[in-house]
């Protein structure tokens, strides 16, 4: 298969052609390893070559909804046994995993090939992808910027035609920021509807793991494959009424959306993320939905407080647990600068300053919860701004803090109240790199999403507006 007939195809209608015998899984397979050799070099998106693993399963025959799809797994979060999994860290190079994670599993079952591992940040912490171990990650819109993170790599790879969808995770804003950054579909779903076994949770509940994807139907289809509760999750939701795959072309009736052009944590948005808002609350009263301007409440600096202290202490426990491992302390030389200060701050953290912190994530919650009450969805900028260029945050320490937060200030108050959101690729800046647009569901509620995404998709369609590279 020519790549150019390859990439006008999502996984779904991949899938349909081996299915008819049209093509078969080890063509598929040769086309993106092509593609990966022809783009990787000026990227860095695919971080782990497993070609000669990719080729087996290919060789084998596989059967599923998506059987001999081409895909790639985050390097965090999803185990593949027998390879390793190094979170972006040279801490973990070595780290190879016994068996495979619950999803990967669930992705291996539903016939998807898996033929490598995309780059991410170390331990996931940033939404940009520049790890000192794995190196810079770069977006197909343009090189010099970042296709953010921490799922940049699998961002940066779907964008650039290596694959339809990839494994991704979010556990800030790691599946919307580098979908958004790289005109991408990206759905967090909700706390408890994908199993993080055999782990527990990631990041006190905050993290879910799911994909980005062209197309809205490739998302809900890896849902549906996802979304199995294995025994002993901490908390798991309900199996959906019907397949999420089903939901995209049904009408969703008249929604009430409330948005917002703000930026929760930072000063304001780029002038064109505000442009974007507006733009897409219009589209959205014009398909016959009631769009009301809103202001979220909470204390969002008390959530964001106790969310650093989560995630600080989440990364004392894996490097303590590392340290027992091997028999011997971690050190700063070990890791980088910043995972190294979020250590150490972690270490600090006492059991009962994590427990109010966690009851300051709840409240936040229930606050934000409470706007469900009149709303079916709430909208506003994913980002504040398009990608940003590559070393962008790191060039000025000082102030590392206010530019993380201008980048990202709109993606972790959903990790932390649990709610499902959606970036959607409605809008492109002036300098033609892509603007996502973030709608946030009710609890559970991915249903609603993807019928709302079906028929922006149809409305303002992107799956053929592709990157340049």
């Amino acid at each position: 298969m020519k790549f150019e007939e390859y990439r006008a195809h999502d996984a779904v209608a991949l899938a349909g052609l081996v299915s008819k015998g049209e093509v078969s899984a080890g063509e598929l397979l040769e086309t993106a390893l092509e593609r990966m050799a022809q783009v990787n070099p000026a990227l860095n998106a695919v971080t782990l070559d497993l070609a000669d693993f990719g080729r087996k399963q290919a060789a084998g025959g596989p059967t599923g909804a998506l059987a001999g799809v081409p895909y790639l797994l985050k390097d965090l979060g999803a185990l593949l046994g027998g390879t390793v999994t190094s979170s972006g860290s040279a801490l973990l190079k070595d780290n190879v995993a016994a068996a495979d994670s619950a999803i990967t599993k669930a992705y291996r079952d539903a016939g998807l090939v898996i033929f490598g591992k995309t780059n991410t940040p170390e331990f996931g912490l940033l939404p940009v992808t520049e790890s000192t171990f794995l190196g810079p990650c770069r977006n197909p819109w343009d090189v010099s910027r970042t296709p953010g993170g921490s799922s940049g790599g699998a961002a940066s790879a779907v964008a650039a035609g290596i694959v339809p969808a990839a494994h991704a995770s979010d556990g800030g804003g790691s599946i919307r920021t580098p979908a958004s950054a790289c005109g991408l579909f990206g759905l967090k779903p909700s706390r408890g509807r994908v199993s993080f076994a055999p782990l527990g949770e990631g990041w006190g509940g905050a993290s879910v793991q799911h994909a980005v994807t062209r197309s809205v139907r490739d998302s809900a289809v890896l849902l549906d494959i996802a979304c199995q509760p294995q025994v002993g999750d901490p908390y798991f939701l309900a199996a959906p009424s019907r397949p999420y795959a089903d939901e995209v072309a049904r009408p969703p009736g008249s929604l009430r959306i409330g948005f917002t052009t703000t930026a929760l944590a930072s000063d304001a948005l780029d002038p064109e993320c505000v442009e974007a808002v507006l733009d897409a609350a219009k589209l959205c009263a014009s398909l016959g939905h009631t769009v009301e301007e809103v202001t979220l409440p909470g204390n969002l600096a008390a959530m964001q407080q106790a969310a650093g202290d989560v995630i600080a202490a989440s990364v004392a426990a894996t490097f303590d647990a590392e340290a027992e491992r091997r028999g011997r302390s971690v050190t700063d030389a070990d890791v980088e600068m910043l995972t190294w200060a979020m250590y150490q701050r972690g270490a600090g953290v006492t059991g009962a300053s994590y427990v109010r912190g966690l009851a300051a994530i709840h409240a936040y919650g229930r606050a934000v919860a409470a706007l469900s009450e009149t709303y079916d969805v709430l909208l506003l900028s994913t980002l504040g701004s398009p990608a940003i260029p590559i070393g962008h945050l790191h060039e000025d320490l000082r102030r590392f803090s206010a530019r993380l937060f201008a980048f990202m200030p709109n993606t972790q108050a959903f990790n932390n109240t649990g709610q499902p959101a959606m970036t959607v690729p409605l809008a492109w800046s002036k300098g033609n790199l892509p603007i996502g647009l973030q709608f946030v569901g009710r609890m559970g509620d991915e249903a609603t999403l993807f019928r709302l995404a079906g028929q922006l998709e149809v409305a303002k369609p992107w799956f053929d507006r592709v990157a340049p590279i």
